[in-house]
């Protein structure tokens, strides 16, 4: 892999600001719940990419038509960037990232080393990346942080229909079932490729964050793979060495825990509840107290 550029810091963006402008998603929504956690944010990504990088059209599209291979930390990191705005940020704010994050993608397209023509707008395409975000958070944080009833990981896939939206995706998974039955669609398409490992090899050597233990970096990765649907897993020939072992699986589970009780008051959610009204540690109270604000919030707007 070659040397990675220097980057271009990200903007400043204030979620606290302007006072009272509503995100796309509500603060007591599962995604608000879900997004506020580093870890599954981190091992979700992960997953999304495997599953992403599974269909040749959408690996060749990154590879061939990003900064992934020079700065792959880089480009994740805007990544993040336009997911968390999406989530947490004035709607008039998110749709102008998303905007930017389209009119790149309408520049994207080419061919597959296979000799199959892909677009970035390809609404199939569109729909898949959707799919596998939502898929990794929700799942990682599920089988990591806390455990989240049926009812409310289909309420996380209904919740995500408007963003998905404005990235153009037509055909929007409202439920689990939905995400397999698209996988199903598209499966006979997915191959195993040494960019997929690459990846991998990228993630565990812990260069996206060197301040924290390397073998955290390994569990991570070991911990995207295990939440990949069998089928996927199979099809990109991920083997025993991306097991997760149980040292991983407790480390794991005992660093996103951590994370979950973890208040920064200068975080993204935290300041984009301030911007709603509500205390920055709204996220972190019990339902029963959250509830309470809102309603005592909502009756002071009216």
């Amino acid at each position: 892999m070659m040397n990675a550029p220097i980057r271009k810091p990200l903007p400043p963006f204030d979620y606290s600001q302007p006072a009272g402008a509503a995100a796309f998603l509500a603060p007591d929504s599962v995604a608000w719940r879900v997004y506020k956690n580093q870890i599954a944010l981190g091992i979700g990504g992960v997953a999304a990419v495997l599953l992403e990088f599974a269909d040749p059209r959408i690996r060749s599209g990154v590879w061939d038509h990003s900064i992934y291979k020079v700065d792959p930390i880089g480009r994740s990191e805007r990544t993040g960037y336009a997911a968390m705005i999406g989530v947490y940020g004035p709607q008039a704010a998110a749709r102008r990232v998303i905007e930017g994050v389209n009119r790149m993608h309408a520049k994207v397209q080419g061919e597959t080393p296979g000799g199959i023509a892909y677009s970035a707008k390809d609404p199939e395409l569109l729909d898949w990346v959707s799919a596998t975000a939502g898929y990794g958070f929700l799942t990682a944080y599920d089988r990591f942080v806390a455990p989240l009833s049926v009812e409310d990981q289909e309420r996380f896939y209904r919740e995500g229909t408007a963003v998905a939206e404005l990235y153009g995706v037509e055909n929007k998974v409202n439920s689990r079932a939905d995400f397999f039955a698209m996988m199903e669609k598209l499966a006979p398409r997915f191959e195993p490729h040494p960019i997929n490992k690459e990846f991998l090899d990228i993630i565990q050597s812990g260069k996206a964050a060197p301040q924290i233990p390397r073998f955290l970096h390994r569990a991570l990765a070991r911990a995207a793979v295990s939440i990949l649907p069998p089928l996927v897993r199979v099809r990109l020939e991920l083997g025993r060495e991306f097991d997760l072992t149980l040292a991983d699986r407790l480390a794991i589970k005992l660093v996103a825990r951590a994370a979950e009780r973890k208040h920064d008051p200068d975080s993204p959610p935290a300041k984009a509840c301030v911007r709603m009204g509500l205390p920055s540690n709204f996220l972190y109270l019990r339902p029963k107290e959250q509830q309470r604000l809102l309603k005592a919030s909502a009756l002071v707007a009216a």
